[in-house]
């Protein structure tokens, strides 16, 4: 009888030990999976937050073109060489994407040398007083799967105005020789000089300029 209730109780204080281990061991895993939980929500939320894709302009392969009427007769061209920028691209809210983009003026080029040197002065774009055009978007509407109005401030010689471009996505892929993820894009618009103090020749030589931008822009990694 002795020997009975002995072995009762020692089996009554195995299976309490056994249970109490159990309801610790339980009480972690509980806890072990809220912290995975909770670190699974941050980076998720970090992966959200990083979900925009930021781009360079690639200045080798950009071309920001210029259009204006000469005294009615032609319509003639020329183009700016030094270019750089960012592009901000939010694929799943593309009207939260943003870009800026600064043109060099003092790179003015028409196949003119005395042209170029001319346009330089202050009869025109003054590039000893405001060397440098920007472009900054203020707001993204897209307007078909490719195509998009993008709106912003355009700061030229001192006095910053709205332009509206209506830009294309000509091309997306990896750069076969670099492997650099590289979006392309095509974009016009119109400015009118004078806006911006550029008086000189109005309306011999047209007040409305015509833009013709191609560009390109790598992926940042």
């Amino acid at each position: 009888m002795s020997f009975s209730v002995q072995f009762v109780a020692m089996r009554y204080c195995v299976s309490n030990d056994f249970e109490t281990r159990d309801v610790h061991m339980f009480t972690s895993i509980k806890k072990a999976g809220f912290v995975l939980a909770i670190a699974a929500g941050l980076s998720g939320a970090a992966f959200s937050a990083q979900a925009a894709e930021n781009y360079k302009l690639d200045p080798t392969h950009t071309s920001v073109i210029f259009i204006v009427n000469h005294l009615g007769f032609s319509n003639f061209q020329g183009r700016f060489g030094g270019t750089s920028g960012e592009l901000t691209l939010d694929r799943e809210n593309p009207a939260a994407s943003s870009a800026t983009i600064s043109i060099d003026l003092t790179q003015v080029d028409s196949g003119v040398e005395g042209l170029d040197n001319h346009m330089k002065t202050a009869d025109f774009l003054n590039v000893e007083q405001s060397p440098t055009a920007t472009f900054k978007s203020t707001s993204v509407e897209m307007t078909g799967d490719k195509t998009a109005t993008i709106t912003g401030d355009l700061t030229l010689l001192g006095q910053t105005k709205p332009l509206v471009l209506d830009v294309t996505l000509t091309g997306e892929g990896d750069h076969p020789m670099t492997g650099d993820h590289v979006l392309g894009f095509g974009a016009t618009g119109t400015v009118t000089r004078s806006e911006y103090g550029m008086n000189y020749l109005v309306p011999a030589v047209s007040d409305e300029v015509e833009l013709q931008i191609s560009a390109e822009f790598l992926k940042q990694k």
